[in-house]
Formats: C-alpha cells, sequence, structure tokens
C-alpha cells in the first residue's frame, strides 16, 4: 500500500473529512503519525481496500515538508496554533474518549464514546426534560472523526462510569 521514496518517505492515503464529503491526498512523511501531529483534522487512511480503491485517483501529491501554501497550510496553522495549549493530544492513543459536549440548545447535552480514531462509537442526548436517547453508528448518516489532539476536547472528558450510566438510563430509537 505504501511506497517509499528515496528520501526514505512514505506515501500515505490522507483524508480531512468533513461529514458530507471530504478532502484526499497522497502525503509524503517519514510516519503516519508525524502526519497526524503536523496537520490538525486529518487522518491517515490504512484500510488496504480503500487504497486500493482510491489508488485509481488522481490525487495530488504532498509533501508533508513542502514550502508553504501547499493543500495541507491551513491544517498546519491550526495544529500549531494548538500545540502549545494544556490539553494537546491528551487524548490520542486510547482505545476509548467519553466527552461531553457543551450545550447545543438550553439543556441539550451530547454524551459521546469515540474510538481510537475519533470516531462516535455511541452517544447518549440528554434532554432538557431529563430524558435519554442513545444511538449508535447506524443512526447517524455521517459520522466524521473528532481530532483527538485537539486540546478544546480534553476539557470535555468525562469518566467511562458517567457515560455508562447515562447509556444504561438511555431509551434507543430504532435508526431511520
Amino acid at each position: 500500500m505504501s511506497r517509499l521514496n528515496e528520501s526514505g518517505k512514505t506515501r500515505h492515503l490522507v483524508l480531512h473529512d468533513y461529514g458530507m464529503g471530504g478532502l484526499w491526498w497522497w502525503v509524503w512523511a517519514g510516519s503516519a503519525e508525524e502526519i497526524v501531529e503536523s496537520c490538525a483534522e486529518v487522518e491517515v487512511v490504512t484500510d488496504p481496500d480503500a487504497v486500493q480503491h482510491v489508488d485509481t485517483w488522481d490525487l495530488k501529491e504532498v509533501h508533508l515538508d513542502d514550502p508553504e501554501p501547499n493543500p495541507l497550510s491551513s491544517f498546519r496553522a491550526r495544529r500549531d496554533a494548538q500545540r502549545g495549549r494544556p490539553g494537546f493530544g491528551a487524548l490520542a492513543g486510547r482505545d476509548r474518549v467519553h466527552l461531553r459536549r457543551p450545550e447545543v440548545e438550553e439543556g441539550q447535552v451530547y454524551l459521546v464514546e469515540l474510538g481510537p480514531d475519533g470516531r462516535r462509537l455511541r452517544q447518549v442526548e440528554l434532554g432538557a426534560d431529563g430524558g435519554a436517547v442513545g444511538t449508535t453508528p447506524e443512526d447517524w448518516p455521517f459520522n466524521p472523526p473528532t481530532d483527538l489532539y485537539d486540546p478544546e476536547y480534553a476539557a470535555w472528558e468525562i469518566g467511562r462510569d458517567e457515560f455508562e450510566d447515562a447509556w444504561r438510563r438511555a431509551r434507543r430509537e430504532p435508526a431511520v
């Protein structure tokens, strides 16, 4: 899947998934980790079937260290702005992460369980009326990843027990 060039860099398939679509590139870098540590809101796609399928597309090839501006410039700038803040990278590399997202509407809160790739595995919507609804990936048409390096999300972290208690109380609604 990956190709090595003369400078020791490997070509990686990189995606910025924004929910209703995505931006794709081949990125030459020393490692997949170097890419996600250098660029906010991107993921390195490692599924062999996806890589093989996308290999037929005419994607732009970018070197992670290309001079500015390049297609990764805004993602690098976002990551650079995050790097010195408390909580940077605190959630990355974990098997499960549990977050309490700030209120969407008054009294409405979402508790989410994220996998190691930052995608939601389960979610509990806590309503202003005290009710709780639990949902899973089958219920969502889109499931873009949460950037687990982003320090903003570290402040939202809750314990697994708090999430599990809410999940047990939540009613399940059938997927539409």
